[in-house]
């Protein structure tokens, strides 16, 4: 330890001397960042040297905890924008570039930047902060060197902390604590401190990652510092506290080293075709090198490097050449895939590294079929409809989104499609659907495991923490001991006056709860949930949608007559002149069991004129139905018909019982 202490106190007597003033400019204008830079201050540890003109971190957090405006503020103080022109150009949330994410609000997909603090080059990986999302932020971890782990000054550690925190850990890597939104009045940094140590000691932390270092920020207002109420008039205390706890890159110290270069996320160029993204783990790659493409459970794919890059500010820079530490990303290999292990193949090449453990994602949970849409509607709209292009499109994402399984079924036109959760696989019809695909998307079911040594069938559990006013946390319990859910702790939370509730709840009890659960708290419930584990299958149906649908009567189109007459059954799912089918689901009844309406009647003509002639019912606005609470919707037996521009909920004729439950 003393020796430990003492190489640490040299570290940061050197990087000490590089820093510059904060006003200083790394964007666009500054010196090109040299990759030789990289290689000037090696420090010789054991059978490695520590690079020390470099970092690699990932930001990890639980949803809504400030990563992104706190990666923003990191942005915007680096000199990455020419002027304030530029930056008020690119908006908030610079790294939540997709339009899912900005509509969300959430981040879906992982991304690299690099940013420049003096000498030091810094390469940030921002991650989702969801579970469902998971499998971005187990494969960003194997090109980082340590984590930077956000927690909201009120809230603390959530479930989703604890997931992102724990594969972090496993890696052995450590830890630098940001206790973030520290200016929110209900703010309790010491209690959220002793949280974050606890989480820490849960999960098994050795001792040295125990020993964290935190730093307290306000991610919105740009300031961060040692002591919550002494903020710094900038993010300088973070960027300082990021170069002196997260450890450099360390590599071997040998000149001759093997290339090694776990491919860890693919990109697509229009011009350029498939990309790789890969951190260096040894040895030296040159722009035009011939090299192989190894995987323990595949043939080798030979090929030679096209174009070389690096990452730069927020975009990348081409160069010649890179070093062992340094993140990397290249063309002309277009059987790259996630998990592959980027050697040389020069001739003679027995020496060439073997390939490294390809990265492991935790199994899929939920499942759903998509297919070609066949409903009397289909093809007014998209530009994809036939299966074949539905086929390849799925299989297409395969290549990036490494937690996803695709699988034919028997038959023909429908695909399953198995994921981490209900969002993993609801965004992934999105953006199909904003690309111009028709499909017919059947309801989510979860996947049961057999446990090899009890030869008993298990299913996934959830653990779920619900944050609601008080008054309304009976109507959560009944809802989640409705879904055969475990009761494991309750209390109220300081700060924000709000009761808390957690549960171990069936992933199948899971499934359409969302929606149950704000309606009975009128909005006010905060749910999160995480995967828990495997556990024996619960014996029988789990409780479900206790009311049923309101179902078209005949092909036709909407009219105001109809839907004044049916609306007093139920909620409305249409509106007047909407065209609808026979079996489509146009409402909720307000009772157990579907229930048939004729919404395309019109109103009988004659000669008569009554006093109350023009007096009218009044047609109510219909519900607005998303892409996910149609998915939380449909039942069993139910379908969800997408394209571009609606959602359409249908009865599965396949699956049609005679003599239903229906009336006229």
């Amino acid at each position: 330890m003393n020796a430990l202490f003492t190489i640490a106190l040299l570290l940061l007597s050197n990087v000490a001397t590089a820093f510059v003033p904060q006003s200083a400019t790394f964007g666009v204008n500054a010196r090109p960042f040299s990759m030789a830079t990289v290689e000037e201050a090696p420090t010789a540890v054991g059978d490695g040297i520590k690079v020390e003109n470099l970092r690699n971190i990932a930001v990890i957090a639980h949803v809504d905890h400030g990563k992104t405006t706190l990666v923003d503020a990191l942005i915007r103080q680096s000199g990455v924008f020419r002027d304030a022109a530029q930056a008020n150009e690119a908006g908030e949330r610079v790294m939540d570039s997709e339009d899912q994410e900005r509509e969300r609000g959430i981040t879906i997909l992982s991304k690299n930047l690099a940013v420049q603090r003096g000498d030091v080059k810094i390469n940030i990986m921002d991650t989702p902060g969801h579970a469902d999302f998971g499998g971005e932020v187990e494969r960003v971890l194997n090109m980082c060197d340590g984590v930077l782990l956000l927690v909201d000054s009120v809230e603390g550690p959530k479930p989703q902390t604890r997931f992102v925190l724990d594969k972090a850990l496993r890696k052995g890597m450590k830890a630098l604590v940001v206790v973030n939104k520290v200016d929110r009045p209900a703010a309790r940094v010491e209690y959220v401190v002793d949280t974050v140590f606890d989480l820490f000691v849960d999960l098994g932390a050795t001792d040295e990652q125990t020993d964290f270092r935190v730093v307290y920020a306000s991610g919105l207002l740009g300031k961060a510092g040692f002591e919550a109420d002494e903020l710094a008039d900038d993010m300088g205390p973070l960027f300082d506290a990021i170069i002196e706890s997260i450890d450099p890159p360390t590599v071997q110290n040998t000149e001759d080293s093997s290339l090694q270069c776990l491919i860890s996320n693919i990109d697509y160029d229009n011009f350029k075709g498939k990309m790789g993204i890969a951190r260096i783990s040894n040895g030296k790659i040159k722009a035009g090198q011939p090299v192989a493409l190894a995987h323990p459970d595949k043939e080798k794919k030979t090929g030679r490097i096209g174009d070389l890059y690096v990452f730069d500010n927020l975009g990348k820079r081409q160069v010649t050449e890179a070093s062992a530490g340094e993140i990397i990303m290249f063309s002309g290999l277009d059987g790259v895939e996630i998990g592959d292990t980027l050697v040389t193949n020069e001739a003679g090449g027995a020496n060439a590294a073997e390939p490294m453990e390809p990265i492991a994602v935790e199994q899929p949970t939920v499942r759903m079929t998509l297919g070609v849409n066949k409903s009397p509607l289909a093809g007014r709209e998209g530009k994809f409809l036939t299966s074949r292009m539905i086929r390849d499109r799925l299989f297409k994402e395969l290549d990036r989104n490494v937690a996803l399984r695709v699988e034919e079924t028997e038959s023909a036109d429908r695909y399953e499609v198995s994921g981490r959760g209900q969002l993993h696989l609801t965004v992934l019809i999105e953006t199909m659907r904003r690309e111009g695909f028709e499909l017919e998307v059947g309801p989510p079911t979860v996947i049961f495991m057999e446990n090899e040594e009890t030869g008993k069938m298990e299913e996934p559990w959830e653990s779920v923490e619900v944050r609601v006013p008080e008054e309304y946390m009976g109507s959560v319990i009944d809802l989640l001991n409705g879904r055969k859910g475990e009761l494991q702790d309750m209390g109220l939370e300081e700060g924000e006056g709000l009761s808390v509730v957690k549960y171990l709840v069936p992933t199948r009890g899971m499934l359409g709860i969302r929606s149950s659960l704000l309606s009975s708290t009128r909005g006010t419930a905060l749910i999160d949930s995480v995967f828990d584990s495997y556990r024996p299958k619960i014996q029988g149906e789990i409780q479900g949608r206790d009311k049923g649908s309101l179902l078209a009567f005949a092909d036709g189109t909407a009219t105001t007559f109809g839907i004044e007459g049916a609306q007093n059954r139920g909620s409305m799912f249409v509106k007047v002149s909407d065209d609808v089918y026979k079996g489509m689901i146009v409402g909720i009844h307000q009772r157990p069991g579907d229930l048939e309406v004729n919404i395309c009647k019109t109103k009988a003509l004659n000669n008569m004129r009554a006093a109350t002639k023009e007096m009218k019912t009044g047609v109510i606005a219909p519900i607005d139905m998303s892409l996910d609470s149609c998915v939380e919707y449909i039942a069993a037996d139910e379908i969800l018909e997408v394209t571009p521009s609606l959602f359409r909920m249908a009865k599965n004729p396949d699956m049609q019982k005679k003599g239903g439950n229906k009336k006229k």
